[in-house]
């Protein structure tokens, strides 16, 4: 019989590498544009998110998170803005990024 760990494994969240393509693809043509400069990635207990950043030291303008705890309910994916607002939630990465993307083309215009 094994003995009982002393503290409960806790599963870390990642993004996974498709995941990850489809958001880097994204903040490349962001970057093109002019408008982000800077990315930093957190895995956490129970959300990974991918924080996207004007200038390093600024607070994120967006944060692209991923809550596997939510996919029976509003979605795994959300896009929460600079105040903290939940700007799209969803199941499918590509549809909820789709609120930014729309953000790019009046940066172009």
């Amino acid at each position: 019989m094994n003995a009982p760990t002393p503290f409960p494994q806790v599963e870390t969240i990642y993004f996974h590498r498709s995941e990850l393509s489809v958001i880097l693809s994204l903040y490349g043509r962001f970057v093109a544009a002019g408008e982000w400069r800077d990315y930093g990635i957190s895995s956490l207990k129970e959300v990974a998110v991918f924080s996207v950043f004007r200038r390093t030291a600024e607070q994120p303008m967006y944060r692209i998170e991923k809550r596997p705890k939510m996919a029976a309910r509003q979605g795994v994916y959300s896009v929460i803005g600079m105040d903290g607002r939940v700007l799209r939630r969803g199941h499918d990465l590509k549809t909820v990024l789709r609120v930014l993307e729309r953000k790019l083309i009046r940066a172009v215009d």
